[in-house]
């Protein structure tokens, strides 16, 4: 993960510090990032995984459930 990329998109200037959003807004941004971030790690998991004995579309239906929670 890029902890820097994902904190730059949320707002952090690396000679500002924070861009034009208050520090409360900064960190709930820069969370979201981070758990959607690793949200879709776990959801590639799914889907790259051989073992399942319900087939292919119980590890995609797995991503698809992984990729929708917020």
């Amino acid at each position: 993960m890029d902890v820097i990329k994902l904190a730059k998109e949320a707002g952090w200037d690396d000679r500002l510090g924070f861009s034009g959003v208050e520090m409360p807004d900064f960190f709930e941004r820069f969370a979201a990032l981070v758990a959607a971030h690793e949200r879709e790690a776990c959801a590639k998991v799914c889907e790259k995984s051989s073992y399942s004995d319900e087939g292919d579309y119980f590890l995609e239906s797995r991503a698809a459930a992984i990729r929708s929670l917020k």
